[in-house]
């Protein structure tokens, strides 16, 4: 059998696990368990003999994200940028447009970057016995054997007749997510949950969706025809991919094909979509507390604390999820772990910056993070990574002036080019055309004190940039 070509959805923003992941950092490329992020851990698990190079669908924003995370685990592969978010259905169309370009019958895997596997070998015996189904025909989702009664998953009826080998079954019914009592029922009756990992044969998938959503397959179709690369990166075309609907694969094809077929799957998996479920898949103590970080629990039981970088004590309470970044704190009992989404909603309408941005924002050339501000000022530590540079650029409303604690920065400020080096420092006026590059071999790392009338990120003009944002 040919490799299967693994795609991996790579795009979403995690608002359950607030205050950790946000929109400019999701969850997918944090350490929610271990050293490493979800994805990460994706890429390892995909890194078998029967996989292809993976293919990570994601977007413009979290494109040198996934360039980075990737590097740092030794696995390359195509990254496809999305113009906009528009669900699942139309990544999936996309992942067969890129496949069958390949070969019209190949065989791809669509996963999550998001997800936790437990049993690694167990998930790829699974997975290989997906493939050959769907080889066959059938488009194959992991079902996987409740662990109790959730309500936030959606659940499959498997069937009783068992198509193209023993395991693999017939789906009769896709539903929704339950209440509780209905959830009991549903195991009580073999119910699975959906996971969400899809198999299929890219000419079959391609077929299904021009029949139920021809305007999804279409769009995609198009957006891949007139997609350029650009550094590396392979950009769909904008105008044609904001054709497809928004929509999930679920309901445009899963609910409604008679090629369903689902394989019971006992592997160890979780969304990883809530604190509540971080804590299950964490080590605890003896009291069932879980800690990451500068955390203390005195006196209490089943509490999950994760502090990064402030001592954060908890005394006296039982079932309590407490997450202490450098900006926010989240307190709450764990039985609401899953209503964190509609805490960030009241977040955003509130316009709190902390709902969608960490102080560290990372760029392509590193990362900034706010140290402090004023009405008139604002601190920052600016890291530029070896060989980078920032774009050529100017400011109508605030003056600059960058210390350097690390390494050696050359700066261009109009018409000269200065090097500056550690405990060295330059002033760039408002108005002045400037740049910074990183000449060396160790990061550079620098102080820079804004002054000025006005603050915003988008008091940039980028007259060049090696990145194409100018």
């Amino acid at each position: 059998m040919k490799k299967v070509i693994p795609v991996i959805m790579c795009g979403g923003a995690g608002t359950r696990v607030w205050p950790a992941s946000r929109e400019t950092m999701p969850k997918q490329f944090i350490a929610l368990l271990g050293e490493r992020s979800t994805f990460q851990n994706t890429l390892l698990r995909l890194n078998a003999e029967a996989f292809d190079a993976p293919v990570i669908v994601t977007n413009h924003d979290y494109r040198f994200l996934v360039e980075e995370q990737m590097a740092q685990v030794g696995i390359s592969g195509q990254i496809v940028l999305e113009p906009e978010r528009r669900d699942s259905a139309a990544a999936v169309a996309i992942a067969c447009e890129i496949a069958a370009a390949r070969a019209p019958d190949a065989v791809v895997a669509v996963f999550a970057a998001d997800h936790a596997v437990q049993k690694v070998d167990a998930f790829q015996a699974l997975c290989l016995k997906a493939a050959e189904a769907a080889a066959l025909g059938h488009i194959v989702t992991l079902g996987i054997a409740p662990t109790g009664p959730a309500t936030g998953y959606g659940y499959i009826r498997p069937g009783a007749v068992a198509v193209a080998a023993a395991g693999v079954a017939k789906v009769e019914a896709f539903v929704e997510k339950p209440d509780a009592a209905t959830a009991q029922k549903y195991i009580e009756q073999g119910y699975l949950w959906n996971s969400g990992n899809f198999f299929f044969r890219a000419d079959v998938m391609r077929d299904e969706l021009a029949a139920f959503e021809p305007e999804i397959a279409a769009a995609a179709a198009e957006a891949f025809a007139r997609a350029k690369t650009d550094l590396g990166f392979l950009a769909l075309d904008k105008e044609a991919f904001a054709k497809a609907p928004k929509t999930s694969i679920d309901y445009a094809v899963m609910e409604r094909t008679s090629h369903a077929a689902v394989i019971p799957a006992d592997i160890g998996w979780s969304d990883v979509g809530t604190w509540q479920a971080v804590w299950e898949l964490s080590d605890k103590d003896d009291h069932g507390n879980a800690i990451r970080g500068h955390g203390v629990v005195v006196g209490g039981e089943n509490c999950y604390i994760r502090a990064d970088d402030t001592l954060t004590a908890v005394l006296g309470v039982n079932d309590v999820i407490v997450v202490a970044t450098d900006d926010a704190v989240l307190v709450v009992g764990a039985q609401y772990g899953d209503k964190v989404k509609d805490l960030v909603d009241e977040l955003k309408r509130r316009k709190r910056k902390e709902a969608r941005e960490h102080r560290r924002v990372y760029r392509p050339w590193g990362y900034y993070q706010s140290i402090d501000g004023g009405e008139r000022h604002q601190v920052k530590r600016i890291v530029v990574k070896p060989g980078h540079k920032l774009s050529l650029q100017k400011h109508f409303h605030r003056a600059e002036h960058w210390i350097v604690v690390r390494g050696a920065a050359e700066v261009t400020r109009d018409a000269e080019t200065v090097m500056v080096h550690e405990n060295e420092s330059i002033y760039l006026p408002i108005g002045s055309v400037h740049r910074l590059v990183n000449p060396g071999k160790i990061d550079l790392e620098l102080i820079e004190v804004q002054t000025g009338s006005y603050l915003g990120e988008d008091d940039i003009v980028r007259i060049e940039d090696v990145y194409h944002r100018a």
